[in-house]
Order: C-alpha cells, then structure tokens, then sequence
C-alpha cells in the first residue's frame, strides 16, 4: 500500500503530541542508544538512554494551542543500563561528572496545517529539524575546554505514528496509542569535555505514549518520585522565556557539576 500526504488540523496534532485538555500532563517516552561518530573511526557505542517529556497543551485562541512541557533523558551504562553518575572518557581518559539532561521547559505554539503521511490506518507525523544558532558558551573562556564551537548544530529527526481513526474521532481528547522514531546528529555534550576533539554523536531512539506517571519505566517513575518530583507534571502554562537547553543547564550549573555532585539536580514539586 502506497503512503499518501494528507493535512491535519492542529488540533490533530495536538492529540498526537499532547492533549486537548489541558488538565491532563501527557507522558511521551522513549530509550535507545548512543553512539560517537569520528571521522575515520569505527562507531562507539557511549551510552544507553531512557528519556521522557510531560507535556500540556493550552488553547490560546481558537484554533492554536500553547505547548508547555519539561524533559529528562538519562545516560546509562551501556551494558548494565544503569544510570551513570561519573563517566571515563575514553577519547581523553578523563573521568568527569555525568549531566543528564533536564530541560524545563520545553515550549511551543501549535497552529495552522500539519500534513503527514497516511498509509491504511495509520497516520505518521514526519519532523525533520536543523536547529543552528550561536552557542551560548562559547563567548566564555572559562568553556574552552567544554564547548567552545562558535555554532551550535544538530539535526533531529522525527516520526511518530498514530491510529487515524482516533485522529477523526471527537470522543477522544488524545490518542490512544503512540509509536516514536528519534534519531539526532549534534555535537558532543559539554560535560563530556571533549573541547575541539573531532566528531559527534548519534542518538537513535523510539518511544511511545503511556498513560500517566504509573506507566513509565520503573527507573523514570523512581528518580521522578524520589528525586525530581517536579516531572510529575508538565508546567500549568506557557511562560516567557527561551527554552532550557542541555548547554544552558550546563552554564547554570556549572559549579555543581566541577563539584561532582548529582544529576540531574533535585527539584521538589511547584
């Protein structure tokens, strides 16, 4: 059967993504592994990843929505999948602090069509993103040994597959059933300190929605109820800001990362 390209309502993609009631916090999470990519290497596989977005949507006039949401991904061990606290580095032999990510928030605005390609009953919203925009550390000296590229780029790529009946159907605020493929070319973190070291790093993920906290791995449901209450729930509201970013939780945290101390960093409910 040959896939066709048919636009949707925002609101369509709001059920994908979230929820059209914005009482709900929608849980998305995903695992996967991550590589090195050096030129003229063979590939490394770094780390394991478990990661998840709660998220909220709120409609903000008729026809678009606000998107308010906050996420974790954890670097694991990449035989024993646990979660990595230090980390030797096996390109410098250095052993350094490992900082998970935890974005928050996470926000966007919904409006307007969002085509996607429809193939017997399944529906696929295709994202390929290229963000590129100048680095935040780089103007710091203090970062030279962290992420002194002058540009920050990565490519995101993603799909994500949903039943086209509970698209169309009124009854349902949010679909039933979420299939996730991530994968993500970017630069090293800056707390690997690889400095001006060649390469990247290659994430390769997938994912799905679950309903609600209970549903989530154990090891998200234990570092959320233990460590980082706050992720319970996505933010009740839009608020202004730029978005949190792996490079600017490193510039604001800096210190307790040359400190050792654990990631991500405790944060108690609102």
């Amino acid at each position: 059967m040959v896939f066709q390209t048919q636009e949707y309502e925002a609101q369509h993609w709001v059920k994908t993504r979230s929820s059209l009631d914005s009482s709900e916090s929608t849980f998305l999470t995903w695992g996967g592994n991550i590589y090195s990519f050096v030129p003229g290497e063979k590939r490394k596989l770094l780390f394991k990843m478990l990661g998840v977005s709660v998220s909220r949507c709120v409609l903000h006039e008729e026809g678009s929505w606000d998107f308010t949401s906050r996420e974790l991904t954890y670097y694991l061990h990449p035989e024993t999948e646990e979660i990595l606290h230090k980390w030797e580095n096996p390109f410098t032999g250095e052993t350094v602090t490992v900082m998970h990510v935890a974005n928050n928030p996470v926000q966007g605005y919904f409006k307007g069509k969002f085509p996607a390609q429809v193939e017997g009953d399944t529906t696929t919203f295709v994202f390929d993103i290229f963000p590129t925009y100048p680095n935040p550390l780089a103007s710091n000296p203090k970062f030279a040994e962290y992420s002194p590229q002058e540009t920050y780029q990565a490519a995101e790529l993603f799909k994500l597959s949903v039943k086209t009946a509970d698209l169309l159907n009124p009854e349902l605020s949010s679909v039933t059933q979420l299939k996730l493929s991530w994968d993500r070319i970017g630069q090293w973190v800056p707390w690997m300190k690889m400095g001006k070291n060649p390469g990247q790093l290659i994430y390769s993920a997938y994912g799905s929605k679950v309903n609600g906290l209970s549903e989530l791995p154990k090891l998200l449901q234990d570092e959320i109820n233990n460590r980082v209450p706050l992720y319970k729930n996505a933010p009740k509201s839009f608020k202004e800001g730029e978005d949190i970013t792996s490079w600017l939780y490193f510039e604001k945290h800096f210190d307790a990362y040359l400190a050792g101390e654990r990631f991500p960093l405790t944060v108690e409910e609102d």
